[in-house]
């Protein structure tokens, strides 16, 4: 946590910092303070106002401004399930947050911190890691949004599964349990001892608890090495007319008409990008030449943003795969304030190397065509997300405390562990809560994925399934 800091200057003229430092057992029993003003149990609560905007509109207002073609998509994709629907609503949980208790305790929040934003990726250094790896939405804010969002998400996908109500909870419990828990360990640890933890493919494997699930984890692993560029470019590129191109996939894939321009705008956009890098870096970059750019359709709540894939070139046989995405304004800033920076793009850079324990080598932002922000960064760089349908409860439980831990370091990054643990506490008052508000908000979510059906089914709005 920075401390607020005053300059004077002593006898010789040589400055000397004075700071309103306060220990951490201080800065924790300003945390458990706050109990009296906003009680734990309180995060339990969940009302809806009878105030509160209609869901569609909600869902159609996130997506002016989208490519409007790709829209269908997307709602095709949030049709599929309520947890694929909640994917897609982080506007419409954000607005709902905004109206629960908080401690107003402030992190650099990932602000769609759901289960399918956590997964498996390369460090720099070409190690394997698990973290959280979508920023698009992040912002400072209160801590206890991500949580709610993380716990809702777990008791949603649980019952997509057709968990019993029982499994459902002691999953959702455990993501918040583990949360508590790690925060209490990072508020004794010193501040860099902080941002050197990690979780990665040793501690993994380390921590498997039989050799089925070590089997499963060596297996997962595996193919998250495989997930490169050089893997994925045979299969994604072919040679036409003399050059390597990106090969279309309808409508996923393609490349956009020529009287748009894109690879024009796309050139001048990768200036800039450059020399948002630090300069050896840009050594790197300068070793590769734009070969050609597709657009690409991503995700369940991006699809209508724009992205890019660009393919760059070294050698014949040596490529570098880039995504071109669009950065909006957080879904978190009309509650939360506005970003402190006025490039998207830079926004998202810099919360995700605030949050994450290793980024990307080559993460940085760009301003497109019609003063367009975007982010870039390595296409597949042995990404990798599980697929939850196919756990058994026991299995999504451990991924639960894996997130809960994984989300908790990434707070006590920017945020005050000391004063968050004391206000969460030793016992698992705080965890009954906040596993009751994501029941009660999974029975909401229910509902609005209900009105969202009826209005594809009304043909209020359009959806393109199965895509």
């Amino acid at each position: 946590m920075m401390h607020k800091k005053t300059v004077e200057r002593d006898a010789f003229g040589i400055a000397r910092f004075i700071s309103d430092y306060k220990t951490g057992e201080q800065r924790r029993q300003e945390g458990k303070a706050l109990r009296e003003k906003i009680p734990r149990e309180s995060h339990a609560e969940f009302e809806m106002p009878s105030s509160r905007t209609d869901p569609v509109k909600v869902i159609k207002k996130s997506s002016e401004g989208r490519l409007q073609h790709l829209i269908p998509i997307r709602y095709g994709r949030m049709a599929k399930s309520a947890f694929a629907f909640y994917r897609g609503t982080a506007s419409l949980m954000a607005m709902d947050l905004a109206q629960t208790p908080t401690s107003d305790i402030r992190v650099q929040a990932c602000g769609d911190c759901h289960l399918s934003n956590f997964g498996l990726f390369a460090t720099p250094e070409r190690n394997l890691i698990f973290d959280i790896n979508d920023f698009d939405e992040t912002l400072p804010a209160p801590f206890e949004w991500d949580i709610k969002r993380l716990a809702a998400s777990f008791y949603i996908g649980a019952l997509d599964n057709r968990f019993s109500d029982k499994d459902c909870k002691t999953i959702t419990t455990a993501s918040v349990r583990a949360y508590r828990e790690a925060m209490a360990t990072f508020s004794t640890m010193s501040v860099l001892d902080v941002w050197y933890s990690k979780y990665d493919i040793d501690t993994i494997l380390k921590t498997a608890p039989d050799a089925e699930a070590k089997r499963n984890r060596e297996r997962i692993a595996k193919e998250a090495r495989a997930n490169v560029a050089d893997y994925v470019f045979p299969k994604v590129t072919q040679v036409h007319d003399g050059r390597r191109r990106i090969v279309d996939q309808l409508p996923l894939v393609y490349h956009p008409p020529p009287e748009e321009k894109i690879p024009e705008g796309v050139l001048d956009a990768m200036q800039m990008y450059r020399e948002t890098l630090p300069y050896e870096r840009r050594v790197l970059l300068d070793r590769y030449h734009l070969e050609d750019i597709a657009m690409k359709v991503v995700g369940v709540g991006s699809v209508g943003t724009r992205c890019g894939v660009a393919l760059l070139m070294a050698e014949e046989d040596d490529p570098l795969l880039l995504q071109v995405k669009e950065a909006g304004p957080s879904v978190l800033a009309p509650y939360a304030g506005k970003s402190a920076f006025a490039h998207q793009g830079e926004r998202i850079v810099v919360g995700q190397r605030l949050m994450q324990s290793a980024s990307d080598l080559l993460l940085g932002w760009a301003t497109g065509k019609n003063k367009i922000h975007y982010y870039v960064r390595q296409l597949r760089d042995m990404k990798f997300s599980l697929d939850i349908s196919i756990m058994k409860p026991i299995q999504l439980s451990r991924y639960a405390e894996v997130c809960g831990w994984t989300l908790a370091r990434a707070h006590a990054r920017s945020g005050d562990a000391s004063m968050i643990y004391g206000y969460m506490g030793k016992t698992d008052t705080f965890d009954r809560a906040i596993g009751t508000f994501a029941r009660l908000y999974a029975d909401q979510a229910e509902k609005d994925y209900k009105i969202f059906l009826n209005a594809i089914d009304s043909g209020e709005i359009q959806a393109v399934k199965e895509v």
